[in-house]
């Protein structure tokens, strides 16, 4: 009994035999060496491993170490046991010389030579079958005879005396025959049904191998896609960094030089104050006073220069302009997160046209809807509800309820103008419909040299006027952003609006004399 229990410690749970070169695993497991390897060769694939005994898992392929007091039992058990090798099958009967078997019969519990055999009995209870010897496993263990019967109820192989009498009396039973194709149909039907889940699960891989090789490629693209993003950046950021540095630099040049000639100005001055001193000293020092009273020019003596602070201050030499600086370096950031927020990227869009049916009768529109010009002749075009009748203004065709735009004018053909946005609800006809001059649009006005924005009649005068020949309307809906822009070199910006917009926004133009042109318009589209 003892050995029978080493023998069970002694099998591989891989081979079910004993241990061939036994070796250990991390978890304590112990498995024939080919028998393991064969196993990790094939969750290799997977990319993890485990034990085929206690299921734990091991990142990286385990490796093998020799159970070297293991081998040594088992070579001494195996030193001390016989041959389990299955020997020959001979025939009962030759019993003088062992002679194999060709045949066994499971009615006499013997196994036949070709000599037996041909004289063995025929009739139908003596069942030969391959030579075996585990005849005994053939017959019941109770009555000794052979099973013929299969009890359906216990699911127990039984003898004709089984059936007839003890616990299997009363059960449905068939015969050995009859139940083993029920058996095999079954087996048969769970072979199809085990082909079919595995054509399914073949599918299955595929269909994730495929994901898998989706996910790859869309997670280089994207990697891409996100190195180049960041490469750009670094080139603006380094863009704009120059930039600014350009910015501080101009700014100290152009206050050094200046401050050198106020510099100049002042040693001048001091030197002018120290002869005037010296002069003032001498006619101190004079005994004669008729000299001293004949002194012709003691009245400018003490006269003095004033107003060099002042002067500095309203040139704007005292110190860095930082406000220049910083708007500099904030519209450079800004441009860069507009152009990288939701992964953005700047594309042509359709040029803004001007609606005639909107345009004042005092207003031409050119061919190309892009230039609007003052008339001094009307153009009687038929009173509609869209028109504009009191102001020379116009509005354009598309409108914008979503995303980030901008848009630009060329001024430099007029002195008085009015440029921004407005709801399609603005009014057409009453004295506030004029562009800024209700809560439904917002403008940059050029007006007696003066340029200021409007919003809800509510006038800011702007420090400035615009110095370059190009205006930049900067829209961006969802944030409530309306923006105003001067093209100058570097680009200034003069003013942005904050509302929560409710209606789709139309660009509007009003001229006072002369044109404007719509030179443009750029949308901030997502990938």
């Amino acid at each position: 009994m003892a050995s029978a229990d080493l023998r069970k410690e002694l099998d591989c749970s891989i081979c079910l035999t004993i241990y061939t070169d036994p070796v250990t695993l991390r978890c304590g497991h112990n498995f024939c060496r080919l028998c393991i390897d064969q196993v990790l060769d094939t969750q290799e694939g997977a990319g993890v491993y485990s034990c085929p005994e206690c299921r734990e898992e091991f990142q990286e392929r385990p490796a093998l170490q020799r159970n070297i007091t293991l081998c040594n039992i088992v070579e001494s058990f195996r030193s001390a046991q016989p041959d389990q090798e299955e020997t020959e099958v001979f025939c009962t009967y030759c019993i003088h010389s062992p002679v194999p078997a060709v045949m066994s019969c499971l009615h006499c519990d013997a196994s036949l030579c070709d000599n037996h055999l041909r004289v063995h009995s025929k009739s139908p209870e003596h069942i030969l079958c391959d030579p075996t010897t585990s005849l005994e496993n053939r017959k019941c263990s109770v009555h000794r005879e052979l099973y013929k019967y299969y009890c359906t109820v216990d699911s127990a192989c039984i003898c004709v005396s089984c059936s007839l009498a003890g616990d299997h009396q009363g059960h449905k039973v068939e015969t050995l025959d009859e139940a083993s194709k029920k058996k095999k149909l079954k087996l048969i039907n769970n072979l199809l049904e085990l082909i079919f889940k595995t054509e399914e699960t073949e599918e299955e891989v595929q269909s994730l191998q495929m994901n898998k090789r989706k996910v790859h490629e869309k997670s280089s693209g994207v990697t891409e896609r996100v190195t180049g993003l960041f490469r750009d950046l670094r080139r603006q950021l380094d863009d704009l960094e120059k930039r600014v540095l350009r910015e501080v630099s101009r700014q100290e040049e152009q206050l050094s030089l200046a401050l050198a000639d106020f510099i100049q100005q002042l040693e001048i001055k001091k030197a002018e104050l120290s002869r005037k001193m010296c002069h003032i000293e001498e006619l101190c020092n004079m005994t004669d006073p008729l000299t001293v009273l004949q002194e012709s020019h003691t009245g400018d003596l003490c006269d003095t220069e004033e107003g060099n602070k002042e002067d500095r201050e309203r040139h704007g030499l005292d110190d860095l302009d930082v406000a220049l600086i910083s708007h500099t370096l904030y519209t450079g950031l800004s441009d860069i997160i507009a152009g990288v927020t939701g992964g953005c990227s700047i594309q042509e869009a359709t040029d803004i046209l001007l609606d005639i049916n909107t345009a004042h009768n005092d207003l031409h529109i050119s061919d190309d809807m892009k230039i609007v010009s003052r008339s001094d002749i009307s153009k009687n075009r038929p009173e509609t509800p869209e028109r504009f009748q009191t102001y020379p203004q116009v509005i354009s065709s598309q409108s914008f309820s979503s995303g980030r735009h901008y848009w630009e004018v060329d001024v430099s053909k007029s002195e008085m103008w009015d440029v921004g946005m407005c709801y399609p609800s603005i009014d057409r006809r009453e004295g506030q419909s004029l562009i800024g001059n209700n809560n439904k649009s917002w403008c940059l006005c050029l007006y007696n040299n003066q340029c200021y924005v409007l919003h809800d009649s509510t006038e800011i005068l702007l420090p400035d006027n615009v110095s370059s020949n190009r205006v930049r309307i900067y829209l961006d809906y969802e944030a409530g952003r309306l923006s105003f822009y001067d093209l100058c070199v570097p680009i200034r910006h003069l003013h942005t609006f904050t509302a929560n917009f409710t209606e789709p926004l139309h660009a509007a133009l009003a001229v006072g004399e002369g044109s404007i042109k719509i030179c443009g318009r750029r949308s901030f589209m997502e990938m």
